[in-house]
């Protein structure tokens, strides 16, 4: 962790900038905003015309002059001035009234593990940019953890598995630190991406970007582990004449599709408990890992990081919010850190 307990409890706002969904925890009334990290802007005036799960349902419906815009890629600020705005809607003007009573503000922010410089100072600008007179940034891995109930503060090994929409991060935690930890860039957005360039290639079929789930669509109940009907029927435009087409998709070539991407998330397990030490790889066996993100819903993942791993795997009861709950779980003092003070003679 970054910061000590102590400095989180001083801080009234926590706030988990997402590729996908942009979150904000606010001490004492809880979970406020959960949105999309989108906004719509207009270009030829510059103002803001919508954030949110509206802009987001403005993917490719906009005439030219309106462009939908994502602030944040991969866990990291690549826009700080328009991040700076999509929160300032997504609070509101009586969130932004309660906060600015406050004379020192302090917030409290999610970084992806090994964030370089630039990134850390981008979160920290934009959380300036709402009126935050002080940033502290945790580790969205212990944040997450924390979340969703692992006990990171006792001398015992817990592994968790942050699955975003752009990158999947993996650690194993003891002591309320991490002993080692990896980032791989797959995450949903890869996934999805599998499967329509899959069905692109393979019968000429181009499926809407946000009217349709294209994983819900193209897998059934077993998701990507085996079982299910065989082939799944698939509604789409031609890519030839441009009109509307259904075709009969073979299940068992998505899954295909889908495991492609995966393997590195397998390998990037496998990479972790190579570089732990023994002792701790023998509570893993035990505990398993836990899985949080968004992308942890992936009907079958679990049973496939099951398959590959041969340990226990669980996703959590939340695991889309786990990373603010865990940082407001900090901020309101919930979590108890264990006394390592020297001992004294």
């Amino acid at each position: 962790m970054t910061v000590s307990l102590e400095q989180l409890q001083r801080c009234h706002v926590a706030v988990d900038l997402g590729a996908a969904r942009t979150r904000v925890f606010v001490k004492g009334l809880g979970l406020v905003v959960d949105e999309p990290s989108c906004a719509a802007v207009n270009t030829r005036t510059g103002a803001l015309i919508a954030v949110g799960a509206f802009a987001e349902q403005m993917t490719g419906r906009t005439p030219d002059y309106i462009r939908v815009v994502r602030p944040v890629s991969g866990g990291t600020v690549v826009d700080i001035e328009m991040a700076q705005r999509m929160l300032r809607q997504l609070l509101g003007d009586k969130l932004r009234r309660q906060l600015r009573r406050k004379p020192r503000l302090r917030a409290a922010a999610c970084t992806p593990h090994d964030a370089d410089p630039l990134a850390q100072r981008a979160a920290v600008e934009t959380l300036v940019g709402i009126g935050a007179r002080r940033v502290e940034l945790v580790d969205t891995l212990i944040a997450a953890a924390v979340g969703c109930g692992l006990p990171v503060e006792q001398p015992s090994a817990t592994m968790i598995m942050v699955c975003g929409a752009a990158t999947t991060q993996i650690a194993v935690l003891s002591l309320g630190a991490i002993v080692t930890a990896e980032r791989i860039p797959v995450g949903g957005n890869a996934i999805d991406h599998a499967v329509i360039t899959h069905l692109r290639q393979a019968h000429e079929l181009m499926l809407p970007s946000q009217s349709v789930r294209p994983l819900q669509l193209a897998l059934s109940d077993g998701g990507i582990a085996a079982g299910g009907p065989a082939s799944t029927e698939i509604h789409g435009r031609d890519v030839a004449t441009g009109l509307a087409r259904s075709v009969l998709v073979d299940t068992a070539a998505v899954r295909h599709a889908i495991h492609t991407p995966l393997t590195a998330v397998v390998d990037g397990i496998g990479k972790i408990l190579r570089s732990c030490p023994p002792d701790l790889v023998a509570d893993l066996g035990d505990c398993g890992i836990m899985m949080v993100g968004g992308s942890a819903l992936l009907p079958g993942l679990d049973q496939m990081l099951r398959d590959a791993t041969g340990m226990p795997v669980q996703i959590a009861e939340r695991p889309d919010v786990c990373a603010v709950l865990g940082l407001g779980a900090m901020l309101e003092g919930r979590i108890k850190p264990l006394n390592l003070d020297p001992i004294t003679n």
